[in-house]
């Protein structure tokens, strides 16, 4: 039973390891091949995590930037620019 238990989470952890490092652009068409599998994709628990990795891709392609909306830049916001004078000697 032990090694059953044992035999089961390895196989767990590959597969969320594989999942994890697999590149967007294998992720996503395997997600939405899992959506329509019955049990997996269709009101199971994985549901809300395969329909997220099978979405078309944000702006920049990564997952950070849908975190948090970026505040807009404003066109009339100044820089200052500070000029430091060195005396060339280390």
């Amino acid at each position: 039973m032990q090694q059953l238990v044992v035999g089961l989470l390895v196989a767990l952890c590959s597969v969320y390891a594989l999942w994890s490092l697999m590149p967007a652009a294998l992720r996503r068409p395997l997600a939405g091949w899992l959506l329509r599998v019955p049990g997996i994709g269709q009101g199971g628990p994985l549901a809300g995590v395969l329909r997220r990795a099978a979405a078309g891709p944000n702006a920049c392609g990564c997952d950070g930037c849908d975190a948090k909306p970026a505040a807009p830049a404003r066109a009339d916001a100044a820089v200052p620019i500070r000029i430091h004078r060195t005396t060339g000697k280390h």
